[in-house]
C-alpha cells in the first residue's frame, strides 16, 4: 500500500495560502475592528486589559507575533503551541506604584503530542482594604471591605506544518463584594504565522475579551424606604456592561548578528473597541538565549471625536530584562526569571515579577 506525502512545492502551495488569509482576516478585522473614543468608560471588567507577566510587560505587550508559553495566554493563545515541553510560572505585579494595588498570576502550559499544547491561567488582582461609606456616614463605618476581580483561562492551541499556529482561550471573569457579584465569560482566539530559513519573520493576530455583557446582582442593591408608613426594601437594577474587546497586530524579525548575539524588531497595532488605538514598537537583545533585553514605545492615535477623551495611564517606555539558567548540561531544565517596568502617567509606573520552570 503506498502512502500518499506532500511534495516541497505542495506544502509552500498551502503555506502561500494560509498567509493570503491571515492578510484578507487582517484587512477585514480592521475594516470592522477600529477605535472608538467616544465609548471610552463605557465598557468594564477593564483587569482583562492588565498584564501580570513580566517579560511582555517590558514590551509593553506588543509582542503578539512571537509571545509564547504561559504569558501567550494572556495576549496571543496561539503562542502556547510554540512550548517545547512544559512550562509553569508565577507572577506578581506592584501595579501603579502609589495606588497600593497589586496582580498575582499563575499559569501552566503543557506539551500534548508533537502539535497541540495546553493551557491553564488565573488571575487576580488586590486593591487592598477600602473603607465602607453610607448616607449616613459619608466619612466612613470604621469597617473595611476588599473587591475582589478574579479570572480563569484555559488554552488549546494547535501549530500546523511548524509555521502556522492556532489557539484559542476560554475566560470566565468574576467581579464581587461581600454582597454584590458580577460573572461573565469570553473567547480570546489568535494566529501566529513565521517563515524564513530560521524562523526569523513572525506574524501574530489576536482577538481578545469577546463575551457576554456583565451585570451586577446581590443584596447590596437593595434601598430601604418608606411608603405610607411601612418599611420597604426594594431592589434597584444596575446596568450592564461589555467587555473591552482588543484587536492586536503584529510583526517581528530576528537579526542574527552571530551564533551568541541577537536583535528581534517588533511592531504593533492595537485596536480598542472603547478607546483610542494605538501603534508600538520595541526591541529586544538576546545573548546566547540566556540574558535578555528589551524595551519597547507605545503611541495613541488621536482618534475624531466630539467629547474629550482622557490619555492612556500608560505613556511612553517600556523596559525589561531576563534571565535563563540551565540546570545542568545533561538537561533540558531550565529557570528564568523575568523583569518588566512600564512607565505611567499619574503614578510611579508598574513593576513586574515573574518567575519561570521550562523543561
Amino acid at each position: 500500500m503506498k502512502v500518499f506525502e506532500r511534495s516541497p512545492s505542495l506544502k509552500k502551495y498551502i503555506m502561500k495560502k494560509i498567509f493570503l488569509l491571515l492578510i484578507a482576516f487582517t484587512t477585514i478585522s480592521l475594516s470592522l475592528f477600529a477605535g472608538n473614543p467616544d465609548r471610552q468608560g463605557e465598557a468594564g471588567a477593564y483587569e482583562l486589559l492588565m498584564n501580570p507577566w513580566a517579560k511582555s510587560a517590558g514590551l509593553h505587550t506588543i509582542n503578539t507575533s512571537s509571545i509564547s508559553g504561559v504569558e501567550a495566554m494572556r495576549l496571543n493563545p496561539a503562542g502556547v503551541g510554540r512550548i517545547i515541553g512544559t512550562e509553569i510560572a508565577l507572577s506578581h505585579t506592584f501595579y501603579l506604584v502609589g495606588t497600593d494595588i497589586s496582580l498575582n498570576a499563575a499559569g501552566l502550559a503543557q506539551k500534548i503530542g508533537k502539535n497541540g499544547a495546553f493551557g491553564v491561567s488565573i488571575m487576580a488582582v488586590d486593591v487592598g482594604d477600602l473603607p465602607i461609606t453610607t448616607e449616613a456616614q459619608p466619612e466612613g463605618t470604621g469597617s473595611t471591605f476588599s473587591p475582589g476581580f478574579f479570572n480563569i483561562g484555559i488554552t488549546y492551541a494547535h501549530t500546523f506544518e511548524n509555521k502556522v499556529s492556532v489557539g484559542v482561550t476560554a475566560r470566565g471573569i468574576s467581579e464581587s463584594t461581600a454582597d454584590l457579584q458580577a460573572t461573565g465569560f469570553a473567547i480570546d482566539a489568535g494566529v501566529q504565522y513565521v517563515s524564513g530559513e530560521n524562523d526569523e519573520f513572525k506574524f501574530g493576530i489576536s482577538l481578545r475579551n469577546v463575551g457576554t455583557s456583565m451585570q451586577f446582582r446581590g443584596q447590596g442593591l437593595g434601598v430601604q424606604t418608606d411608603v405610607d408608613n411601612v418599611g420597604l426594601t426594594l431592589n434597584s437594577r444596575s446596568e450592564s456592561f461589555e467587555l473591552p474587546s482588543v484587536l492586536n497586530i503584529g510583526l517581528s524579525y530576528d537579526f542574527r548578528i552571530d551564533e551568541k548575539h541577537m536583535l528581534t524588531g517588533l511592531a504593533n497595532f492595537t485596536a480598542n473597541s472603547f478607546s483610542n488605538d494605538q501603534l508600538s514598537a520595541g526591541v529586544e537583545y538576546s545573548l546566547l538565549e540566556m540574558f535578555q533585553l528589551r524595551a519597547a514605545y507605545r503611541y495613541t492615535v488621536d482618534g475624531e471625536t466630539e467629547v474629550e477623551v482622557l490619555a492612556p495611564v500608560y505613556t511612553g517606555l517600556a523596559v525589561g530584562a531576563s534571565v535563563i539558567i540551565p540546570f545542568s548540561k545533561e538537561s533540558d531544565a531550565q529557570i528564568g526569571i523575568d523583569y518588566g517596568y512600564r512607565a505611567s502617567n499619574p503614578w510611579d509606573g508598574s513593576h513586574n515579577l515573574t518567575l519561570k520552570l521550562m523543561f
